[in-house]
């Protein structure tokens, strides 16, 4: 069901009114597009903000070691950038407050879904973290791709997916996920840790690297000697996901997806804070 241009509940107006001023601060996007999603809230607000903030606040689960989506910090201490963002936008709709719960990774992030510590979790969608979490379909994605010594015969993702080749990869990060899942004939080597990957590349005489194609990007310096693939070997499809079993609350995330894309709500926070280059919009 698409989002209705109804008027909103007395409830919900008065929720808006209370929180609105904080969250167009917070957020800085163009007017236009915010006003476009809260003048369209979510069939049965108040039944959906029940579901999805039992506490009162919505807690928004952050990955805060991938910076493209966490750019940095508020003024006044909160994280900031697009994944926090686009959590403040949805908390507005819903007329609630939100309360931010950080993790250094997104494995941890995941492995906490069964707990009842966060209600909406900006995180890569993958299988594997599906056990107890429902995801929308992305609202941007970043591409992965190896780095390889420049000696390397290798100029496309599949080919280095052959016999006696080590990838040495992040662990819990979702391309790893993928590569567990889908290379065939090379081993893929887990190590905790970006520098630590790196380091354990280098020191092993790995023939490549797994990242996310900005990181690897950025750490160039780190990796003296190696170039990076032109294509990529997958996509992380960054989503808004939530506990199972919230069948009102993944519709209405579903739904918000759609509209801050469509709307341009996602291009115009991509390009606020300046990573427009390094994502993409599927």
């Amino acid at each position: 069901q698409a989002y209705r241009p109804e008027p909103p509940s007395t409830h919900l107006t008065q929720s808006l009114v209370c929180c609105g001023a904080f969250i167009m601060q917070r957020i800085g996007v163009i007017a236009g597009h915010i006003n476009a999603l809260v003048a369209a809230p979510c069939a049965g607000a108040e039944d959906v903000a029940k579901e999805m903030a039992p506490t009162g606040k919505l807690r928004v689960a952050l990955n805060m070691r991938n910076q493209l989506l966490v750019s940095g910090k508020t003024a006044d201490g909160l994280p900031d950038g697009l994944a926090p963002s686009m959590a403040l936008a949805f908390a507005e709709k819903l007329g609630v407050p939100v309360e931010f719960v950080p993790y250094d990774d997104a494995a941890k992030l995941a492995d906490e879904a069964a707990q009842d510590k966060w209600d909406l979790a900006m995180i890569g969608a993958d299988p594997a973290r599906a056990t107890h979490i429902d995801f929308t379909p992305p609202y941007c994605q970043i591409e992965a791709t190896y780095a390889v010594p420049t000696t390397s015969g290798a100029h496309k993702c599949a080919e280095v997916d052959k016999a006696g080749v080590t990838i040495a990869t992040c662990a819990g990060a979702a391309y790893t996920l993928w590569l567990e899942r889908n290379i065939k004939n090379a081993t893929v080597e887990k190590v905790e840790g970006h520098d630590e990957t790196y380091e354990r590349f280098r020191s092993g005489g790995f023939a490549a690297v797994a990242g996310l194609r900005s990181k690897l990007k950025k750490d160039a310096s780190k990796r003296p000697g190696t170039r990076l693939l032109k294509d990529k070997f997958m996509a992380v499809e960054q989503a808004m996901g939530t506990k199972k079993g919230r069948s009102q609350g993944i519709k209405a995330l579903t739904d918000f997806v759609a509209e801050a894309k469509k709307s341009g709500l996602v291009k115009q926070l991509m390009q606020k804070y300046k990573v427009d280059k390094d994502l993409s919009i599927p």
